[in-house]
């Protein structure tokens, strides 16, 4: 990977441009073509997977809506007039929702059905269905680790897919109420850190509210004993959610099918993170598009050595932010594709030895 990293790099230099110019945009874009194997990078068609699934701990007390939102907005998204969808229609991305574990009956008008081309339909949702939901982690495991391993692997499966597709670049999402209470759980587990230091308001708690929420972490991280616990499968499954296994097995198929994948806010991070523990190396095939309002992203982006490039205090969720990073790169990448020094005559700046 590094000698195409190296070639874009070289490829950047040339370009009529201040060294280092486009800043953070050119080691995007190296990274890109390392990943693809090439220079000549391929971004234009992309998708962004939105998977979907419910949560036990709303029983818990810890989100202000209910189970039914999660099937509500993912029907939105079915039919093209979620917030994602929206946003994505201005920059020619298609957002494919994936239902993984939605408790609550979808509208008549939405159609279930089992492959990628059929899900670019409008009125559809790619049925991925695990499980109604996850237990609630303060009373039991969250995921079976069977059907965990089970929405893992379709995650992977659904990277393959759509590069067979003749997608290039994916972007990640997820719709599912109390899901941001699992991500926080796991982010105080996987990062050892006490539960008020990574966990936020969510959907927009009162200071009741999210005490309530870090009490219910810190129940739940207690009863499976998970204080020291090193095993990351072990805490996904005590903790985790369908949608978020998902995800892992989505940034696991990055690495292992080649394919750039886009971090969205906290919940997606959360995935990257379980993947880079399992697979160490995936993170060489992740990018950041946010830096999400959520307390964890800060820790968690460190540690995957990740920089975001949008500091917008995000907290929308679905897609959103990933679907923003997309503008930003076709315009990066019309600069990286532009006039170099040897087109307009003029000598090309060069870099001296203790430089990057």
């Amino acid at each position: 990977m590094n000698e195409y990293y190296r070639l874009a790099k070289e490829k950047w230099d040339a370009v009529a441009k201040p060294l280092d110019g486009m800043g953070e945009f050119e080691h995007i874009l190296c990274k890109i073509a390392a990943i693809q194997e090439t220079t000549d990078i391929q971004i234009e068609k992309r998708a962004i997977l939105t998977l979907c699934g419910d949560h036990g701990v709303v029983a818990e007390s810890v989100t202000q809506t209910g189970q039914s939102v999660t099937a509500s907005v993912a029907a939105h998204m079915a039919r093209g007039t979620g917030n994602v969808c929206r946003m994505a229609k201005t920059a020619n991305i298609q957002v494919i929702p994936v239902d993984m574990a939605i408790k609550e009956p979808l509208p008549e008008d939405i159609q279930r059905v089992d492959t990628i081309r059929d899900a670019l339909r409008p009125g559809t949702i790619l049925n991925a269905h695990v499980a109604p939901e996850t237990g609630d982690f303060v009373k039991e495991v969250a995921m079976h680790p069977v059907k965990m391993a089970i929405a893992m692997a379709t995650g992977s499966k659904l990277v393959e897919a759509c590069l067979e597709e003749g997608y290039t670049i994916l972007g990640t999402g997820e719709m599912g109420i109390g899901n941001t209470t699992s991500s926080s759980a796991l982010a105080a587990c996987l990062l050892h850190v006490k539960p008020e230091e990574v966990t936020g308001r969510g959907a927009g708690l009162s200071d009741a509210g999210l005490q309530r929420k870090i009490e219910v972490i810190r129940q739940g991280i207690a009863f499976h004993k998970l204080e020291e616990e090193q095993d990351t499968e072990r805490i996904l499954s005590c903790l985790g959610g369908y949608e978020i296994a998902g995800l892992v097995g989505v940034f696991l198929g990055g690495k292992k099918y080649g394919v750039p994948i886009v971090i969205d806010g906290l919940i997606t991070a959360v995935a990257a993170l379980i993947a880079e523990r399992l697979k160490p190396g995936c993170k060489d095939y992740m990018l950041a598009s946010h830096l999400g309002r959520e307390k964890a992203m800060t820790m968690i982006l460190e540690e995957l050595q990740l920089k975001p490039v949008i500091h917008g205090d995000l907290a929308l969720g679905e897609g959103t932010g990933a679907a923003m990073l997309f503008p930003l790169l076709d315009m990066a990448k019309a600069v990286y594709d532009g006039s170099t020094f040897s087109d307009i005559q003029v000598g090309q700046y060069r870099r001296f030895e203790h430089e990057g």
